[in-house]
């Protein structure tokens, strides 16, 4: 009789495992084949096209469109978030780049050297993101040297935006593709 409850309980642990492990190749856990992330990279690329320089664009938008108070707002919003960046930049830029350079090259390293798809996963998002990045730099330092205000600020912010946009739809591409070649040529095992 003692023997039996030892037989149900590893019953019942086999079938647990058993279960775990149909959960686990139903849910794939890698980068690429996970719809977590592709979530992420969708929300992130969206993010970043909508908010130019901190700015929602529908605010730009609507500022172009009534002017007025609309206009007055989006400018002192602007004025704030360009003096912010720039602020930022010119007392700790230089640490800011330093760091972000050695987390780009530990990425580089682990994806490319080592094949490690994780880093590859990060790589794709960082990569383009720091791009952004320097372009929003760019275009505060544009704003800023022009004083720019009225037309020209609508310009600036939805040229930048187009720029962010374009680095999006490569970034998704180059991804989604390298996610189809890990996917299908490299497989869940690596070769």
């Amino acid at each position: 009789m003692g023997a039996r409850p030892n037989t149900l309980d590893q019953i019942k642990v086999e079938h647990t495992l058993d279960l775990y492990q149909k959960i686990f190749e139903v849910i794939d856990m890698r980068s690429f084949s996970n719809l977590w992330f592709w979530i992420a990279v969708a929300v992130i690329w969206s993010s970043a096209s909508h908010w130019v320089l901190g700015v929602p664009y529908d605010m730009v938008l609507r500022a172009r469109r009534h002017r007025d108070q609309a206009q007055v707002d989006l400018e002192d919003i602007v004025r704030i978030n360009v003096n912010r960046l720039l602020y930022i930049v010119q007392v700790s830029g230089l640490w800011i780049m330093g760091f972000g350079c050695f987390f780009l090259t530990v990425l580089f390293t682990l994806a490319v050297f080592y094949s490690h798809e994780f880093a590859q996963a990060v790589l794709l998002l960082a990569f383009p993101l720091s791009l952004v990045g320097v372009l929003s730099i760019r275009t505060a330092q544009q704003i800023r040297n022009e004083a720019a205000t009225g037309d020209l600020l609508f310009k600036r912010l939805t040229r930048h935006r187009l720029y962010t946009q374009l680095i999006g739809m490569v970034s998704i591409f180059v991804t989604s593709m390298w996610g189809m070649y890990q996917n299908l040529y490299i497989g869940p095992f690596g070769g």
